[in-house]
């Protein structure tokens, strides 16, 4: 059968998923971590992904950013892979590959989505029974966005923004928002959005998309509709999500998200 292309749209969020190969470990030590981390704040900047969180389990990474072009996540990805692995073979002596084919990703859009993928990322330890709280693990972007520490990787999202009028108030509202327990039905949405490239997203920008021919549920058995099988890439959607969606990307040293006015 054949693969969905990647649906991904410029100033709209995207949670990223990538497992190990064989779900086997992709980190042994914390300097394979670090290494990680380091690569991937070159390869964000290098290719204009503003990164709002990120969690790295033992065999798996989740990722939540804002590309400013719709190559930019595929090539992050790429560059990423190849640097990591080069280096992962060489402290461990092992070859081959190290990741399961294909990232897998989801649009994430509207203040309930956004926030949603926050928590999902950062509570993903939890989930796994491996801390009590989110603030014990080390490895993720919860102690930057709950302001425990700065973390210099992250560009907060204009929904992230939103939250309180000043960085105190910011990151207590966050804070108290992690201490919430999981929506079930959300954490399903989202695991099946990501496994299926399928969007989370509000319906403004659901109609915006399906006007363009772009999929944005599961395909039906059968011929793919003319308008969708004319546009494979969301590259030929030439959108601009405007500020109603507070998703304004600009170059300033790197990237920078603004919130809506």
């Amino acid at each position: 059968m054949a693969r969905h292309s990647r649906l991904i749209v410029p100033g709209i969020a995207l949670h990223i998923n990538q497992h190990g190969n064989d779900r086997q470990a992709c980190f042994r030590e914390d300097s394979d971590r670090l290494v990680y981390l380091s690569k991937l704040g070159d390869f964000c900047k290098h290719w204009r992904c503003a990164l709002h969180a990120y969690c790295l389990m033992t065999n798996h990474v989740h990722l939540l950013l804002t590309p400013c072009d719709e190559d930019g996540p595929a090539l992050l990805m790429r560059d990423l892979g190849r640097c990591y692995v080069r280096y992962y073979n060489d402290r461990h002596g092992r070859t081959g590959s190290l990741w399961e084919g294909r990232f897998h990703s989801c649009l994430v859009d509207s203040p309930r989505h956004v926030i949603a993928c926050h928590r999902y990322l950062e509570r993903n330890p939890m989930r796994a029974h491996m801390v009590a709280a989110p603030g014990a693990y080390r490895w993720s972007s919860y102690t930057g966005n709950s302001g425990a520490r700065k973390d210099v990787l992250l560009t907060p999202h204009p929904e992230y923004w939103a939250l309180g009028i000043d960085e105190r108030t910011r990151f207590a509202e966050y804070a108290a928002l992690c201490r919430q327990d999981d929506d079930a039905d959300f954490l399903a949405a989202i695991r099946d959005a990501t496994e299926g490239g399928l969007p989370l997203i509000g319906d403004e920008l659901k109609l915006r998309l399906t006007a363009q021919g772009l999929r944005v549920d599961r395909s039906k058995p059968g011929p793919r509709p003319k308008a969708e099988a004319a546009k494979s890439r969301a590259g030929n959607l030439n959108y601009d999500p405007g500020p109603e969606f507070g998703n304004r990307l600009q170059q300033n040293g790197g990237i920078a998200l603004t919130p809506a006015r």
